[in-house]
């Protein structure tokens, strides 16, 4: 057989034919004197086999490992892990289906969204507690963090604002802080009502919502793109409510 029929006798591709040789998984033919491939039935039966152990789902190298074995003693086993491996896939496709069918059954997707559902919860239920700008973007923030934190992190994050959200005295000095902040929006950085705001906010917010403040770098990256995304007077005024929130925890420290 020449390559061309080899390849349309298995249903694949010169390209794949030649690619395979190269890889070393289909021993090259004798040639002709024409100098042409002479291809065998053997080649075919290898050929077809490789093509099927593909379709399972095998990568090349796996391939590799199972013509290795002339007896097919690897197979078995090479097979079961595949097998374990889809089984994991498929669940994780399930738990992931599960997550999206819960979002599309919910009322409303938040702005914010996708958010895992007991923040999407607890956005939903203080929606009306807070008509802010700054309020909008505080629950960016918070989708934010919980993207990145861990099981235990999320948990004491959505507890933290559950508490806040849960005393009408925090919400409506949580809702005094917003309008402090908006209005410093078109404010110059030394306004007096920078270190008011900061106050403000820094009272509201629980201490169970910062990590610890021994270990907070003023200087990284991250803050400083985070108060870039503010008005100057507003990004000092939430750079110093967190001075505040250090000192206070340093003096309980000490105490």
């Amino acid at each position: 057989m020449r390559i061309g029929e080899l390849a349309e006798a298995v249903g694949v591709t010169t390209r794949t034919v030649r690619h395979y040789h190269h890889l070393g998984l289909l021993a090259e033919p004798e040639r002709r004197t024409n100098g042409y491939r002479d291809y065998t039935l053997r080649h075919a039966v290898v050929l077809a086999r490789i093509r099927r152990l593909t379709e399972l789902g095998l990568g090349l190298a796996e391939v590799r490992d199972v013509l290795a074995d002339e007896a097919g003693k690897d197979l078995v086993e090479v097979l079961t892990e595949l097998d374990e491996d889809l089984a994991r896939q498929e669940a994780a496709i399930r738990e992931r289906r599960g997550r999206l069918r819960a979002l599309l059954d919910g009322e409303a997707l938040p702005a914010e969204g996708p958010v895992s559902p007991e923040l999407a919860a607890l956005f939903a239920e203080t929606a009306h507690l807070y008509d802010s700008p700054m309020a909008a973007r505080d629950r960016e923030v918070l989708a934010l963090v919980e993207t990145a934190a861990s099981p235990a992190e999320r948990e004491r994050l959505i507890a933290a604002v559950s508490a806040v959200a849960g005393s009408p005295e925090t919400v409506a000095m949580a809702n005094e802080a917003y309008a402090l902040l908006d209005a410093l929006a078109d404010a110059a950085p030394d306004d007096p009502g920078v270190e008011t705001a900061a106050r403000r906010l820094a009272a509201c917010t629980p201490r169970s919502l910062l990590p610890d403040t021994s270990t907070i770098d003023r200087d990284s990256s991250f803050l400083r793109a985070f108060y870039a995304d503010f008005a100057p007077a507003q990004a000092d005024a939430i750079r110093r409510s967190l001075e505040i929130l250090m000192e206070d925890g340093s003096r309980g420290a000490d105490g």
